[in-house]
């Protein structure tokens, strides 16, 4: 299928951007290459994460059918592919509740603890995990309730915490992440299959790192919660002030002769994202698959790029295409708003854009959904802030408002995929024409 033409359809052009991304980071196309021998023993496959249905599917297609095959992955609720749902196959895969922690995340994570125990040096682990694991795969600490981390998940999430920061916190409050799923599986060789959601791809922060070793320490995250002055129950404070919830560090002999491999980056879908605009004939350019911030303030960043590139031809020449990665945060002001990090990037986009001629621009969340409601993100065009006023909308009342995914449904601007069974972390291209 040809891509949309960026001059006389700079929406549908956009959106053929944002898809062949996230085709880029889909397991199908990028598990066999990392797939390991089938060993003397059992294979057991653990993981969790918003791809996480889509990694086990695609194990269970690759793995020798005459080779056994079991185990359990728990993703988001209603990410589990259509064809694995209806015709499931021999890894389990169960649902739970993004962003904050459930009952069901905390069941399936005691599931998980359980199948780790008992491994011989001949068996197999295979780890598939990506972003939303974290939360996925709710393990309290002992001492720590489930009420205690849903809590402070929330207070991190309104925060405006980075994501290195959040997951240094969880891994210090949980049972299984921060590398204590891979110290259960000794003494089997594991090999961890990693989509990266996080800027830098580093192993220890994607899904707070359940199978690697951690660098972070009690000490770490207890600066974290004194920062963000969020609200510190009794047992929690105690577990962190006298190190009980450390977690183990690089070095540990359970860690040896295990794997990590990453199958796809935000840079990879990045990359595709910019042949897909070159083979149009528009020149792409990266910013950075890294970017990091107030989403509304890296939106205005990204504005006066554009319209610089639109009045004076600097930094890039026009037409051209501009894009970034990465994950940026919003600090949430205000009861009642509804809209995630893409949609509150675009509202900085458009205040900053003031309607630039021939500037138009998409954020989405590669997995299908920004934040917790039903879209990935939207879409600006220089008339954005014309139709909105029109109907009575102000930006800046809106932003105030953390009220993004309303002002943007009104004017029929939304892009909703639904989940798309990867995640490789926020997605932005700007065309300038």
């Amino acid at each position: 299928m040809s891509t949309p033409s960026p001059q006389t359809d700079p929406r549908g052009f956009l959106r053929a951007l944002y898809d062949a991304a996230v085709t880029r980071a889909l397991p199908a196309a990028n598990t066999a290459a990392f797939l390991p021998p089938v060993p003397r023993g059992r294979t057991l496959v653990l993981g969790a994460g918003k791809a996480g249905g889509a990694m086990a599917e695609a194990v269970d297609a690759l793995w020798p059918k005459d080779a056994p095959l079991s185990g359990l992955v728990v993703t988001r609720v209603d990410h589990v592919p259509p064809a694995y749902k209806a015709s499931p196959g021999r890894i389990e895969v169960v649902e739970a509740s993004h962003p904050v922690p459930d009952e069901a995340g905390r069941r399936s994570a005691q599931r998980i603890a359980e199948l780790a125990q008992g491994l011989t040096a001949e068996d197999l682990v295979l780890c598939l995990i990506s972003g939303g694991g974290s939360a996925l795969m709710a393990l309290p600490a002992p001492g720590v309730t489930l009420e205690d981390k849903q809590a402070i998940n929330k207070a991190l999430l309104k925060s405006g915490a980075a994501i290195d920061e959040m997951n240094c916190v969880r891994k210090h409050l949980s049972a299984i992440k921060g590398g204590r799923l891979g110290a259960m599986c000794a003494p089997a060789k594991v090999v961890t299959l990693l989509i990266s959601d996080v800027p830098g791809d580093s192993p220890e922060v994607i899904a707070s790192g359940p199978t690697v070793p951690d660098r972070t320490t009690c000490a770490d995250a207890l600066a974290v919660l004194k920062r963000l002055n969020i609200d510190i129950p009794p047992a929690i404070r105690q577990g962190l002030e006298s190190g009980v919830f450390e977690t183990p560090k690089p070095g540990d002999a359970r860690f040896a002769g295990h794997e990590v491999h990453m199958i796809a980056t935000p840079q990879q879908s990045l990359e595709a994202a910019a042949a897909v605009a070159r083979a149009a004939g528009i020149e792409a350019h990266i910013l950075s698959d890294e970017l990091e911030g107030e989403s509304r303030e890296v939106g205005k960043l990204h504005a006066a790029i554009a319209r610089a590139v639109a009045t004076r031809g600097m930094p890039f020449q026009k037409p051209c295409v501009i894009l970034s990665g990465g994950e940026t945060t919003v600090t949430v002001k205000s009861k009642g708003g509804q809209g995630g990090r893409a949609a509150e990037f675009l509202m900085g986009c458009a205040v900053g854009l003031q309607g630039a001629t021939g500037v138009y621009a998409l954020a989405a969340d590669t997995d299908g959904i920004d934040g917790s409601e039903d879209n990935a993100g939207a879409i600006v065009t220089p008339d954005t802030l014309v139709r909105a006023q029109q109907k009575g909308l102000k930006a800046q009342d809106t932003l105030d408002r953390n009220d993004a995914y309303n002002y943007f449904k009104a004017l029929g601007d939304l892009v909703v995929p639904g989940p798309t069974f990867t995640n490789v972390n926020d997605f932005r291209a700007l065309l300038i024409t």
